[in-house]
């Protein structure tokens, strides 16, 4: 049994959407385990910081790939594949809600103790307007934003999970990290042009 269970464990993402497409349950499990918090985080991120909002995401992305393993083209990654999907649920969203304004989740700060806590306040406070600005930006320009510099995708693979051109990719990116650099003046800029260039 242990070795079964271990031959699953060294499946390849792509072997295991294959497996997958014949309704194997253990596949689908391996997949889920892998990437769940992944994808939490993602819709967390894209979804006005609401956890419950992307828990529902999160289940019913993992459902659509339970229901759509057959259409899965293996010339692809499945990584691609599935950041693809949640991106696209990601757009749904936006267009549902195209008359409401992002809400904004304010980060509680924790307990610092009190050596750290000019710095560690500062860096929290940081991340709090960071995420806030973020949310303002509209649906393209933060789509682009986060894919690049919060889940750490290349330039090419965003522009293959949203369609676009390279060049288009990097124009958002651009405008994003401009409109960012613009509303927060008041923090040091060196943070926002080392971090996100």
């Amino acid at each position: 049994m242990g070795i079964f269970k271990k031959t699953y464990h060294n499946k390849s993402d792509e072997a295991l959407i294959q497996l997958l497409s014949n309704n194997n349950e253990k596949a689908f499990n391996e997949l889920y385990g892998r990437y769940a918090e992944q994808m939490f985080h993602f819709f967390y991120k894209m979804l006005y910081q609401d956890e419950e909002l992307a828990e529902d995401f999160c289940q019913n992305l993992f459902l659509k790939i339970f229901e759509k393993a057959n259409s899965y083209d293996p010339k692809y990654k499945f990584s691609t594949w599935i950041y693809t999907m949640a991106t696209n649920m990601c757009k749904n969203e936006y267009r549902r809600n195209s008359r409401k304004k992002p809400t904004i989740y304010m980060d509680k700060l924790t307990k610092i103790s009190e050596p750290q806590a000019p710095k560690e306040i500062d860096n929290q406070i940081f991340k709090t307007e960071l995420q806030k600005e973020i949310n303002k930006l509209d649906d393209k320009h933060k789509l682009c934003f986060v894919l690049r510099y919060q889940e750490h995708k290349t330039i090419a693979q965003i522009s293959k999970l949203l369609a676009c051109p390279q060049g288009t990719v990097k124009s958002r990116l651009h405008t994003a990290t401009q409109k960012l650099r613009k509303e927060l003046f008041q923090f040091d800029p060196k943070i926002i042009i080392n971090k996100y260039e």
